[in-house]
């Protein structure tokens, strides 16, 4: 009995030891379980702006909300309308939107035409974003009223630029229509320069790598735009505000004048109010290492983010956020 005793005790520990990693492996697996939820970030194709600021938003986000038990991760997409589409039914979770996409997808206006969005709810306000044209130096397009017939190259259907265009062609009063190409960012460039286009239009924040490659294949131009048409477009849409291009960031003289949109981190309304509330948080939480993350990103400010002219009304937990903080009332 005694050597059985003996032969037992050992057997017992093993099984006390066995015991004791398996409900260790259980925590860990459950801990896991917890830190699993995912969220993305729709954004834009991989040489546009809103990619990299999606990146580096769930960069400088990572830890504190791994916390919170979510995973931030950046999605490439076709664009804006891409976006409102997929945030609305479920596929992504958020997404960086151009202000004017989301004011036409709200209101069900140009493609959302008497179907409107009305579950797409803001977050916050990001990096302003500047009409951009850029014309090749023989097509000489010095003006906006030079684009009047010529090729242009205005983006595909769910791309923000071309619900840009949508939006204001018919402010532009040009003596007669432009000759819309459909092309993705990658073939833009080529186009440009081999004539298949006269110039390119863009919406976006500076600087852009793709702007730059347009400048940088071929002789090419920046077309300004002022005066009565950009008095009438920033009247009538509040969302939109002028600005100008930073020239010097391309290497290129003069002061390039525009207006815009101001992209904008969106969501659904039926989204988990926590989770929109620990991204919010955040990103906010963490404003300082943005602004470092890309040049577009700079200029951005608490206040201005939460209390801009969003085109959608703001996620109830998003506005509860800033309630807390006392950026909004």
């Amino acid at each position: 009995m005694k050597a059985v005793g003996l032969l037992c005790a050992p057997l017992r520990t093993l099984a006390v030891v066995v015991a004791v990693v398996l409900l260790t492996l259980t925590g860990l697996a459950s801990a896991q379980t917890k830190t699993e939820t995912f969220v993305s970030i729709g954004s834009g194709e991989m040489t546009a702006v809103y990619f990299r600021v999606a990146n580096a938003i769930c960069k400088v986000i990572a830890n504190e909300v791994r916390a919170q038990g979510f995973h931030c991760s950046a999605e490439m997409t076709p664009g804006s309308a891409y976006n409102v589409e997929n945030v609305v039914s479920g596929e992504l979770e958020f997404a960086i939107v151009q202000g004017d996409v989301v004011f036409s997808a709200y209101k069900g206006i140009g493609q959302w035409d008497g179907r409107p969005v009305t579950e797409l709810r803001s977050v916050l306000s990001l990096h302003p974003e500047l009409v951009t044209i850029v014309g090749r130096a023989n097509a000489n397009i010095r003006l906006l009223a030079d684009l009047a017939g010529k090729r242009v190259s205005v983006g595909g259907l769910e791309t923000g630029p071309r619900i840009t265009w949508d939006l204001i062609s018919a402010d532009l009063d040009l003596a007669t229509p432009v000759q819309l190409t459909q092309l993705t960012q990658g073939q833009t460039t080529s186009a440009l320069c081999n004539g298949a286009v006269d110039a390119n239009f863009f919406v976006v924040g500076h600087p852009s790598k793709l702007v730059f490659n347009w400048l940088a294949a071929c002789p090419s131009n920046f077309v300004p735009i002022s005066g009565p048409v950009v008095d009438r477009l920033t009247s009538k849409y509040p969302f939109y505000a002028r600005g100008f291009i930073p020239a010097d960031l391309y290497h290129v003289p003069g002061k390039i004048l525009s207006f815009g949109p101001v992209a904008t981190l969106v969501t659904s309304a039926s989204r988990d109010p926590r989770m929109v509330a620990a991204i919010a948080k955040a990103i906010l939480a963490h404003l300082a290492e943005l602004k470092m993350m890309h040049p577009a990103l700079v200029g951005l400010a608490a206040e201005q983010m939460v209390a801009h002219s969003l085109a959608a009304p703001l996620h109830p937990a998003a506005a509860a956020v800033y309630k807390e903080l006392g950026l909004i009332k």
